[in-house]
This record gives structure tokens, C-alpha cells and sequence, in this order.
């Protein structure tokens, strides 16, 4: 976290916060692409459809939900890029207001984290050309780049995305014998 952050709580989202969930998301993409289909924004902004095949982390500053991100529950995977073995994340999504706090950055530690206790060997995920903070967040914390699983992706009919893919090796946590 950064010398300037306040302290942060991470938890899981309940569907009460799905629309404060769903508006920050919307933000923080719009706030970094410049041109989002009205869909995909729609679909940002569904995180209840998003909690139906995984789990929605927040990041709150004194209560207040400045970030989130998704992840699968174990044993599953929510895009292509990930493999057996590997935890991918998605929509990772930090407020305007709230960038350079480390917010993003905890959320992906907590993903890191999840990784270790799910017994994961990587985490994986893909984010666009244009998210080039998060892109020096991620060599910060040690990821790199996997070319090989680069793509470009059809988000609706005759529009192309290319994604970037970002992958770290971890070891599992240690578990007790007791």
C-alpha cells in the first residue's frame, strides 16, 4: 500500500452493494477506454450475473466501497486464459477518486493470496492495451507477460478487443499437519 492510503477492509460484496459495485466498475472503465459499447457497460454494471460464477471482492476505505475485483470459486475459471492449476481474476475496478491509494494493488495481493490457499501454481488474467497502470501494477508485483495466450477477442458482433495476458508463479500456502 502506498504511504498514503488509509487502511482498507477486503471482503466479499453482498447483492444490497451489486449496483455500488456495478457503478464503480462502469467508472473506473470508462475512465480508462475510451470508447465502451452501451452492452458492455451493461454489462459491467451486472454484477449480480458476475456473483453467479464467482466471487465479488471490495475493497472499502472507511466503509466505503472504492474497489473490487472477480474472481472464480475454486476449481473454476471465468476466462479462456487461464489453465488447471491457475486462478485468473477479471474487472478489476478501482474508483477515479480513489486511484493511487493502493487499492488495486491490495485487491490483487488478495488475489494472490486466494491463489496460495486454493493451492494455485499461477495467476492469470488478460487486460487491455490501454490499462497501462494496471499493467505497471502487475510487473510491481511480479508478473510478467504471457505472449503465447494473447488475443484478440470479438465483445460483440465486428468489434475486437486485444488482450494483453499477465501471469505470476506462486507457491501454494503452507498448510498445517496438526
Amino acid at each position: 500500500m502506498s504511504p498514503t492510503a488509509t487502511a482498507l477492509a477486503i471482503r466479499l460484496a453482498v447483492p444490497d452493494e451489486y449496483g455500488i459495485v456495478g457503478r464503480l466498475t462502469e467508472d473506473a472503465y470508462v475512465s480508462s477506454y475510451s470508447e465502451l459499447s452501451a452492452a458492455y457497460l451493461r454489462s459491467l454494471r451486472d454484477v449480480a450475473a458476475r456473483a453467479a460464477l464467482g466471487d465479488i471482492w471490495v475493497a472499502l476505505e472507511t466503509d466505503v466501497i472504492v474497489g473490487s475485483v472477480w474472481v472464480p470459486r475454486a476449481g473454476a475459471h471465468l476466462s479462456e486464459v487461464a489453465r488447471d492449476g491457475e486462478l485468473d481474476f477479471r474487472q478489476l475496478a478501482v474508483a477515479p477518486t480513489a486511484r493511487g491509494r493502493g487499492v488495486g494493488e491490495a485487491l490483487t495481493r488478495h488475489v494472490i493470496a486466494l491463489a496460495a490457499e486454493r493451492r494455485a501454481e499461477r495467476v492469470v488474467m488478460n487486460s487491455g492495451p490501454e490499462m497501462t497502470g494496471a499493467h505497471a501494477l502487475y510487473a510491481k508485483l511480479g508478473f510478467r507477460r504471457l505472449h503465447e495466450r494473447e488475443q484478440s477477442v470479438e465483445v460483440e458482433p465486428g468489434v475486437f478487443l486485444e488482450l494483453l495476458a499477465f501471469g505470476l508463479d506462486i507457491a501454494p500456502a503452507e498448510t498445517s499437519d496438526a
